[in-house]
C-alpha cells in the first residue's frame, strides 16, 4: 500500500512572484487575531440592516459590486451556509436551519432540529444534508416543504446516518463519528456521501443502502474540508495538520487509498476548492498563514503540481469557493477577495476586495445569476453569499464582464488606476518558467 502513495513534502517556502504598483507595504503576517464582535441587544432574530451601495470607484475596474441584503442574527452565529437555485440555507448554533429566498433574502421559514448545533450543510438537488451535535448526519427532502404557522417549515426527513436504533445498540455502534462532523461532500454519480470529522477520519456512506461502506483515518488533525472531482472521482481532504491529501478508489468495491500528500506550508489548512473545466483542473487551499496555494493537474500523468500561491489576506483564509475561472476567498481579516485565473498562462489577479463585515468571514457561497433583459450583454452578475462571526449574512451582486482572458498587462494597468482597493496579483512559478523558455527561443 505504501508503494502506491506519492508524498510531496516541502519545508522551504516557495518563491514569490508578485507585482506591487503604487501600494503601501502590507503589514507582516501575524498570528490570528481575536475578533471583537458586539451583538446589539434588542434586535429580533435576523434584523435587516441597511444595505449601502458599496461600489468600486474606479471606472476601469473589471468588477463592480453592491450589497443586496444584510441580515443580523442577535442570539446565534452562522456556522455554515449552502445555496440551490431557489433558496439560501444557513445553519447556526441555535440548532435552526433557516431558508431564505434568492436573491433578496426574503424569509421563507426555518425548522429546528433537536440534535444540537449545526456544523455543516450541503444542498444537492432536491435534498439537504446537515450535520449535528450528536455527530450524525441527516438528509432532508426540500422539494415540497410543509409550511406551518410563524414561518416554520417541516421538511421530510429522508434518513439519519448512522441510523439510530436503540440505546444499547447506539453504545456499541462503531460506524458513526466520535467528534464533530465538520464537512460534507457528495459523489453525485455513485450517490456516495463523504463526511469529514474532527476525529481525524473520513467516512463514506452509500445513500441507497443507508450504510457506511468505507472509513479511514485521513489526517493527524481535524479534517476541515472535503471536495470531490466529479470527473474522475478523486477525493481531496485538508486538515489542521497542514496537509492536503488526495484519495482514490482503484475499483468500486475497494476502499480508498492515499495517492498523494501535498504539503507546502506548516500552517493549518482550513479550506479547499476545486476549479475544473474541459481544459484545466486547479486545486486551491486556504491556510492560516493567509496564503492560498494552488496546484495544477497535469493532463497526461494526472499529478497535481504546485503552481504558486495567492497573497493578499492579512490573516487566516477560512473559506474558498470557485465559480468558473473565479476564486473567492473569505478571511479572518473580515474581507472577501475575488481572484480571476487565465487558463492560457495560469496567471491570477485579484480583481476586487469586498470589505463589509466586522468580523472574520467564516462561510462563502456563490453562483452566477441568470440575466434577463440586461442592457450590457457582455456583463453577467455573480451572486456572493457571505456569513461572518459578526452574526450577519450578506448578499452581494458583482458585475462580471466577459473577456477572452485576463492579460497580465491589462490587470496591472487596472491596478495602477485603482485608488481604494489594494490588489496584489501573484505570478505562479509555472507561468514564469513558460515566459523564460519563450524568451530563450
Amino acid at each position: 500500500m505504501e508503494d502506491d502513495t506519492t508524498t510531496m513534502t516541502f519545508t522551504a517556502a516557495p518563491r514569490r512572484f508578485s507585482f506591487e504598483i503604487n501600494r503601501e507595504p502590507e503589514s507582516q503576517l501575524s498570528s490570528p487575531r481575536t475578533s471583537c464582535v458586539s451583538s446589539a441587544s434588542g434586535f429580533p432574530p435576523w434584523t435587516r440592516s441597511p444595505a449601502p451601495g458599496n461600489t468600486s470607484p474606479s471606472r476601469s475596474r473589471p468588477l463592480i459590486y453592491n450589497c443586496l441584503a444584510s441580515l443580523h442574527w442577535s442570539d446565534a452565529t452562522i456556522s455554515c451556509l449552502a445555496v440551490n437555485k431557489d433558496y439560501i440555507f444557513t445553519g447556526s448554533s441555535s440548532c435552526k436551519v433557516q431558508a431564505w429566498g434568492q436573491p433578496t433574502c426574503t424569509e421563507s421559514g426555518s425548522f429546528k432540529t433537536p440534535s444540537g448545533q449545526i456544523r455543516a450543510i450541503l444542498a444537492t438537488g432536491r435534498s439537504l444534508a446537515t450535520s449535528h451535535g450528536d455527530f450524525r448526519v441527516r438528509l432532508w427532502d426540500i422539494t415540497n416543504m410543509e409550511r406551518l404557522n410563524n414561518l416554520k417549515l417541516k421538511p421530510r426527513k429522508i434518513m439519519t446516518l448512522p441510523k439510530r436504533r436503540s440505546f444499547f445498540s447506539n453504545l456499541r455502534n462503531s460506524n458513526g463519528h466520535k467528534d464533530w462532523v465538520s464537512c460534507l461532500a457528495i459523489n453525485s454519480v455513485e450517490k456516495l456521501l463523504y463526511t469529514g470529522s474532527w476525529d481525524h477520519t473520513v467516512k463514506v456512506w452509500k445513500l441507497m443502502e443507508k450504510a457506511c461502506v468505507d472509513s479511514f483515518v485521513a489526517h493527524d488533525g481535524n479534517v476541515n474540508a472535503i471536495v470531490l472531482n466529479q470527473f474522475d472521482g478523486c477525493v481531496f481532504t485538508c486538515s489542521s495538520d497542514g496537509t492536503v491529501k488526495i484519495w482514490r478508489r482503484v475499483m468500486r468495491e475497494f476502499p480508498h487509498i492515499l495517492t498523494m500528500t501535498l504539503k507546502f506550508q506548516p500552517s493549518p489548512v482550513n479550506s479547499l476548492a476545486l476549479s475544473c473545466s474541459n481544459s484545466s483542473h486547479f486545486l486551491y487551499s486556504g491556510s492560516s498563514d493567509g496564503l492560498i496555494n494552488f496546484w495544477e493537474k497535469e493532463k497526461h500523468s494526472g499529478r497535481y503540481n504546485h503552481a504558486g500561491f495567492l497573497q493578499g489576506h492579512q490573516f487566516s483564509v477560512l473559506c474558498l469557493v470557485t465559480v468558473e475561472e473565479m476564486i473567492l476567498s473569505g478571511s479572518e481579516d473580515s474581507t472577501i477577495r475575488i481572484w480571476k485565473r487565465d487558463d492560457r498562462n495560469a496567471f491570477h489577479a485579484c480583481l476586487v476586495v469586498i470589505d463589509g463585515h466586522h468580523g472574520p468571514v467564516k462561510c462563502l457561497a456563490a453562483a452566477m445569476e441568470t440575466a434577463t433583459g440586461a442592457l450590457d450583454m457582455a456583463a453577467r452578475n455573480l451572486l456572493v453569499y457571505s456569513a461572518s462571526v459578526d452574526q450577519t449574512l450578506k448578499v452581494w451582486r458583482v458585475k462580471v464582464k466577459d473577456n477572452d482572458g485576463c492579460d497580465e498587462n491589462e490587470c496591472l494597468i487596472g491596478m495602477a488606476n485603482s485608488t481604494e482597493v489594494k490588489m496584489s496579483p501573484v505570478l505562479s512559478p509555472s507561468w514564469v518558467q513558460k515566459k523564460i523558455h519563450g524568451s530563450e527561443c
